[in-house]
């Protein structure tokens, strides 16, 4: 499961490793906390959250992903409250997921920041005993990867090589067109993820992450 606080963050973060997952037949749900309603100059909020949204539907489709889970948080005012760590720990009991991936601690957006303490607090309570209004059976996470968008990871202890799955990354990166008109995310990770082969080497293309769980 990808925790992303935008649409098109799951793409930029870990988009090579999704294919990479559902190649091995693997299950991926993506889940956006907020539908990216402030992420464009030129668009009122209320057109916005459907652009994005069918946006990220395109995208997952090229990584061979569908149903999207959209929490309809604000964008930009991500917040930990009982509305939203109920919702994040009711999804994380129903869907039951091996894996989680978000934003790691020291990326520089404040959604993103969030996003990861507001993730982590709910990977605990869904845990435990606690709060039976989301889901009577407790579900721990057993693996918790983080993951590079805006700001470069200090420390890395994974590094995927997704050199057979750039083009697909790429290709799905390109189906966010609001977003490339201002910033070219595209060219920005292609290049990250050169960097990361050439300086870790693992391959020609890697996503790199840290390992916050590894496994029960």
């Amino acid at each position: 499961m990808v925790f992303a606080p935008h649409p098109d963050d799951d793409v930029l973060g870990c988009g090579g490793s999704i294919v990479k997952h559902r190649k091995r037949g693997r299950q991926v749900r993506v889940v956006y906390l907020t539908s990216g309603e402030a992420g464009s100059p030129g668009f009122h909020p209320d057109g916005l959250n459907r652009v994005r949204e069918e946006e990220a539907a395109r995208a997952l489709r090229v990584l061979d992903v569908t149903d999207p889970v959209f929490l309809g948080l604000p964008d930009g005012g991500i917040e930990i409250n009982a509305l939203s760590l109920d919702a994040v720990v009711k999804l994380l009991r129903r869907e039951r997921p091996e894996m989680i991936y978000l934003p790691h601690a020291r990326d520089v957006h404040r959604d993103h920041l969030k996003t990861h303490e507001l993730v982590l607090e709910a990977c605990r309570r869904a845990a435990g005993p606690w709060h039976p209004q989301c889901g009577e059976q407790a579900w721990e996470v057993g693996w918790i990867l983080a993951y590079e968008v805006w700001a470069p990871l200090g420390e890395v202890n994974m590094v995927e090589d997704i050199s057979p799955f750039i083009e697909i990354k790429i290709e799905a990166m390109r189906r966010h067109k609001s977003q490339l008109e201002h910033i070219a995310y595209d060219e920005g990770i292609r290049g990250l993820n050169r960097f990361r082969g050439i300086s870790s080497g693992r391959g020609e293309y890697c996503e790199c992450f840290q390992v916050l769980k590894a496994g029960l």
